[in-house]
């Protein structure tokens, strides 16, 4: 199951970006292609995830959880426990020494969450790069440990005030800066989303996670898991696991999108959620559309107004998801659904209190999903759930709520 055309998946992605980032775009496309063929840098970059990022990260059984839920057999992809606390340092670590290779000196990134953020700024000290990054003004507020971490790894936070002051606004100030800088600055973007290559780049990173969990499992196991279960925001986690398992038929894969108070409020990032109409509010649905240089589905307003959208975790507050989410649900491969803000705090608290891992909120609206399926599946069948990354980013609001 490969994309229909190079840079296309289906009619998602492409390339819509001004003239002037189109030369950028093709050197990266023929640097990523000659750095994928090259086998001292995958051995350089295989090296770093094995000693500096811990890679591989664990497939833990999550023998209380399975209990209480008293279905199928629960395993946790443990992204949480690898450096920086999330899974976003696999494709940061790639692009970095990519760029380093380019002769591109400056890295600009932007983050929502902050890991994307402080994964970058780590690559950065690591090779020795000088690193800006984005974030929206509402998330710096949430995210604050993360700040101070990038902050003392060298990097400079620029702070985005404008529109809903979160992640989408910080994609638009990187690809700004990108624009005026693009002679010796490199956009690490830290999704399968934007322009051709990135949406297959990133993903290419970030599959060391389905390949990893794919033989812990049949090791394990001897045999495939029934289920995968992952967040989506922009995607990358969850791509980063499916990947491998996508010949694999019978293996089924859930994407679980950011519920925020509920469809019915209008308040959520649940691209795939089907629309509800109310006669005292507008409410915004899911259309096709074009934002950040890729063509997929946007949360938009009845008047065609990128709608703002809502979630209590920084990560998934995002109002498009990546072109291959797109088409792979068209294709019926992988099924979207979503938790709300009220469940993924439960889903923390329990996962928290039974196997002692306290997952981000990003991470813990996959557990939600998985609490949900478990009791309804048999005892002999095998689940597998992404734990993109650890709570810790996330304990103000936590506190806040709980």
């Amino acid at each position: 199951m490969m994309p229909q055309t190079k840079g296309k998946f289906g009619t998602y992605g492409g390339q819509f970006v001004p003239e002037t980032l189109m030369p950028a775009l093709a050197e990266l496309e023929t640097a990523y292609e000659i750095a994928k063929a090259d086998q001292n840098f995958q051995a350089e970059l295989s090296h770093l995830l094995k000693t500096y990022v811990g890679r591989p990260t664990p497939l833990s059984f999550a023998k209380r959880l399975t209990n209480h839920l008293g279905g199928t057999k629960i395993y946790l992809k443990r992204e949480d426990v690898a450096h920086t606390g999330a899974h976003k340092i696999n494709n940061a670590l790639g692009q970095a020494l990519l760029a380093k290779r380019m002769g591109k000196p400056r890295i600009v990134a932007e983050t929502g969450a902050g890991q994307h953020g402080v994964g970058s700024a780590t690559a950065c000290a690591l090779l020795g790069l000088q690193c800006v990054v984005y974030m929206g003004e509402v998330d710096m507020a949430r995210q604050r440990p993360n700040v101070f971490r990038m902050q003392l790894l060298g990097a400079e936070v620029r702070a985005v005030g404008s529109g809903s002051r979160t992640l989408k606004d910080a994609i638009n100030e990187a690809i700004r800066d990108w624009v005026t800088n693009v002679r010796d600055t490199h956009y690490l973007l830290g999704s399968v989303l934007g322009p051709h290559p990135y949406p297959t780049m990133v993903r290419d990173f970030q599959s060391v996670i389905g390949l990893e969990a794919r033989a812990q499992i049949l090791e394990a196991e001897g045999h495939l898991p029934d289920l995968l279960i992952a967040c989506v925001g922009g995607g990358s986690n969850s791509m980063g696991l499916f990947h491998a398992f996508l010949p694999d038929q019978a293996v089924a894969m859930v994407g679980v999108e950011a519920g925020g108070c509920g469809i019915e409020s209008g308040k959520h990032a649940a691209r795939f959620a089907p629309p509800i109409s109310s006669n005292s509010r507008p409410m915004m649905e899911a259309r096709l559309g074009v934002l950040h240089g890729t063509k997929s589905y946007i949360l938009q307003t009845p008047d065609g107004q990128i709608a703002e959208t809502h979630s209590i975790s920084a990560g998934l507050d995002y109002p498009s998801v990546g072109p291959e989410h797109a088409w792979l649900r068209d294709e019926g491969r992988i099924s979207y659904t979503y938790a709300t803000d009220t469940e993924t705090l439960a889903a923390v608290k329990l996962l928290s209190q039974l196997e002692g891992i306290i997952p981000a909120l990003e991470s813990a609206h996959a557990v939600a999903e998985a609490i949900k399926r478990a009791p309804t599946m048999p005892r002999d069948s095998l689940m597998v759930v992404n734990i993109s990354g650890r709570g810790d980013k996330d304990l103000d609001t936590m506190i806040s709520h709980l």
